[in-house]
């Protein structure tokens, strides 16, 4: 179903259905975590989705950036990657919005996301067709115990991040055409 786009909040990011258009749609089924959060375009906002994610992922609010340094010094040990490894790239790991590796560019979609030994996540970036809304599509696969745990565990806080995303760039006022 989609979204009421006449509702949806030029300043305030609201969860929604997950969209059956999005590239990652064919993940959703056994997903262990999947969700999708939109948040109103103005009039006049750019219509180029790489420069949209950017600005959304690119600059995170500073209580999310001392969460995630928290993040990695609680999985440091555990041999996962880390944000601060992940944001200075890996051999012959590609182009990165933030810390996310780009997997796929389209004119209305970026398909972002990373893989772990614990699990696998991708974050679709989508522009609505008629530019008036962004949303952001996470699914996330876990491998083993250790994986689902670690979602358990940080889902609320993925939640808020998301979400503050999206705001904080609204408040910054999204870049023009």
């Amino acid at each position: 179903m989609a979204p009421d786009r006449e509702s949806i909040s030029p300043s305030y990011a609201r969860r929604e259905e997950l969209p059956s258009g999005a590239r990652v749609a064919g993940l959703y089924r056994g997903a262990f975590l999947a969700d999708a959060y939109a948040i109103g375009l103005p009039k006049g906002a750019t219509p180029d989705i790489m420069v949209l994610a950017r600005f959304a992922f690119e600059r995170p609010a500073p209580w999310v950036e001392r969460l995630m340094a928290l993040r990695d010094r609680l999985v440091g040990g555990f041999g996962l990657k880390k944000a601060s490894d992940l944001r200075a790239g890996t051999a012959g790991g590609g182009p990165r919005i933030g810390f996310f590796r780009i997997y796929e560019t389209h004119a209305d979609e970026v398909v972002l996301g990373e893989d772990d030994r614990h699990l696998d996540f991708r974050v679709s970036v989508m522009r609505s067709p008629a530019g008036d809304s962004l949303t952001a599509v996470t699914v996330v696969h876990c491998h083993n115990l250790f994986g689902r745990n670690y979602i358990r565990l940080i889902a609320p806080f993925h939640r808020l991040v998301v979400r503050s995303a999206l705001q904080q760039a609204a408040r910054a006022g999204w870049p023009a055409r």
